[in-house]
């Protein structure tokens, strides 16, 4: 049996404003992790990424197995809680959100995201898979048009395909990890914020190098103070490391 150790950070970084949000919630051996980044102003973003992370937390309970059908609930209901709140508040029908969940059991790991708040996960220290951003930069690298280390400070970088708010289905796209989360299994989530100054080598280097979550994402951090100008982002990032028990 596995067991799943968590650290969390969240911080303005340059700006007045933390627009981010991230938690998670464990029941027994299963978990649900969400990072969202909001986007709107006037607090707007603030707000909706808030509002995204706690009503996906509120739909998960242990009595479910976990599921790619699960996950898509939890964020279905995120979505609509944005799209209530909009309706009942019209100063906020422009508030938007990104999102990235990890839904995970020792049996199975799901993750799903809309938007460019990523998912890194990681197997004997190396990257397996991340997500790929809903972007215009990612399209870009998609079509070959520039390289993918070149989406992180692409001058259409806050140009965004999808989000939580924007339109009447959350616009996600899910991933799934092939077999059981296995002792040594690492997963990140963060926000454009943290990965735009951190590499994925680094977050190797990094995880390489910690004896827990939270001395992984302390090394991250500390990269990421060094490059970051003072206007930065918010950044916010959870990180998880699976062990036996």
């Amino acid at each position: 049996m596995v067991e799943f150790e968590t650290a969390s950070l969240s911080a303005t970084g340059g700006r007045e404003d933390n627009e981010d949000c991230c938690d998670f919630r464990r029941d027994g051996p299963s978990g649900l992790w969400v990072l969202a980044d909001g986007l709107g102003g006037h607090r707007g973003g603030e707000i909706a990424s808030q509002l995204a992370v706690a009503s996906a937390l509120e739909s998960f309970t242990a009595d479910s197995p976990v599921s790619a059908e699960l996950l898509t609930a939890h964020m279905e209901r995120a979505h609509a809680a944005l799209l209530e709140r909009q309706r009942a508040e019209p100063d906020l029908s422009g508030m938007r959100t990104t999102i990235v969940m990890l839904l995970a059991s020792p049996e199975a790991a799901f993750w799903a995201h809309s938007g460019d708040s990523r998912l890194y996960w990681f197997r004997a220290g190396k990257l397996c898979a991340q997500t790929r951003d809903h972007s215009v930069p990612q399209r870009l690298a998609d079509a070959g048009e520039i390289r993918p280390d070149q989406i992180r400070f692409h001058e259409d970088r806050s140009r965004l395909l999808r989000s939580l708010g924007a339109r009447q289905e959350s616009g996600a796209t899910a991933g799934a990890l092939p077999g059981k989360p296995e002792s040594g299994d690492a997963f990140l989530l963060a926000s454009d914020g943290f990965w735009e100054y951190v590499t994925e080598p680094e977050m190797e280097e990094d995880l390489a190098a910690s004896s827990d979550s939270q001395k992984w994402l302390a090394r991250m951090e500390a990269r990421l103070c060094q490059r970051a100008s003072s206007d930065s982002d918010n950044y916010s990032a959870l990180a998880i490391r699976v062990q036996e028990n």
